[in-house]
């Protein structure tokens, strides 16, 4: 199994007290090297996503304006909870062309699962703005990689986030050939696309307090018939892991086993419908401790079979 990451992820830096902190990347690696799982993963560095492959999923204005803003030192603030500093577009564009490189080496073969271990995330990134600790849309870009290929006509995204993907929803709400399946907590940020009327669009919300049995419940239900219907020739994933019952941002109450459980059966559709292969990018989850361990059981899971 591949792992895209790179050292430069480490370097992009938003508020002092901010969630979205380079000590996330820094507490997964980590514990990959703590408990053995780094020696099991071919581990790459990513190449940049450059500025024509990011205008495939971001409008051409949204990408100048965020280079014309970049500053040389300090912050400059994109929304309330987004800012880029001195090297957030360089952390960025890599985060963008990890995902889009695991899709090359999966289509190429080389490997039938990755997982980029990126920051910052993407799937808040629509196609005109940043939003929600998102510059660029990495998984977005995955997408349109594969499709890129003249052997591959549909692909699906699997978000499992706390919070909506309503970037990724944004990019694709008019391109049937992505499905895109995002579970959330319900009603809450980023209050965006949670009612669009899309066949290729599901959308499975989930009342703050919700639990391990009910997540499951609610992903069969919602995601394997999506899945049925349009049979993906590759499974990208936004994987959060900030429904957790520790994390300090949301309130539903999941647990490490959920995210294994939720990887597993990832897995094995993509065993039915995708010749096994599932790209997957690391988007939300703010507890040190509960990110680093979930999303060791999701990579577990993901080296299974």
């Amino acid at each position: 199994m591949l792992l895209f990451t790179h050292a430069r992820c480490l370097d992009h830096e938003m508020t002092p007290g901010h969630p979205e902190r380079p000590d996330r990347l820094r507490a997964l690696l980590q514990h990959l090297q703590a408990t053995g799982l780094m020696a099991d993963l071919d581990v790459r560095e990513p190449a940049p996503a450059d500025a024509a492959a990011l205008a495939e999923i971001h409008e051409v204005g949204y990408l100048e304006t965020l280079t014309r803003l970049a500053p040389v030192s300090g912050l400059v603030a994109l929304d309330p909870d987004t800012a880029i500093g001195p090297s957030s577009l360089a952390a960025a564009t890599l985060a963008a062309g990890a995902a889009a490189d695991a899709v090359r080496a999966l289509l190429n073969d080389e490997a039938r699962r990755a997982f980029c271990a990126v920051r910052p995330p993407g799937h808040h990134a629509e196609a005109g703005g940043a939003m929600g600790f998102c510059l660029y849309n990495n998984v977005a870009l995955g997408a349109v990689t594969a499709l890129a290929d003249p052997g591959v006509t549909r692909v699906a995204i699997l978000d499992f986030d706390v919070h909506h993907g309503n970037g990724t929803v944004d990019i694709f709400k008019d391109r049937p050939d992505v499905l895109v399946c995002s579970s959330f907590q319900h009603p809450f940020y980023p209050h965006r696309y949670t009612d669009l009327d899309r066949e290729h669009i599901v959308n499975t919300p989930l009342p703050a307090g919700t639990g391990s049995a009910a997540f499951r419940a609610a992903i069969e239900h919602d995601w394997l018939p999506a899945l049925e219907r349009h049979k993906p020739q590759l499974i990208l994933v936004s994987a959060g892991f900030d429904a957790h019952r520790l994390d300090p941002l949301a309130q539903l109450e999941l647990e490490e086993a959920d995210f294994r459980w939720v990887t597993e059966l990832i897995v094995d559709q993509a065993e039915t419908y995708a010749g096994g292969r599932v790209a997957s990018t690391l988007e939300g989850g703010y507890d040190l401790a509960a990110l680093a361990q979930s999303a060791a059981a999701h990579i577990e899971a993901l080296m299974s079979n």
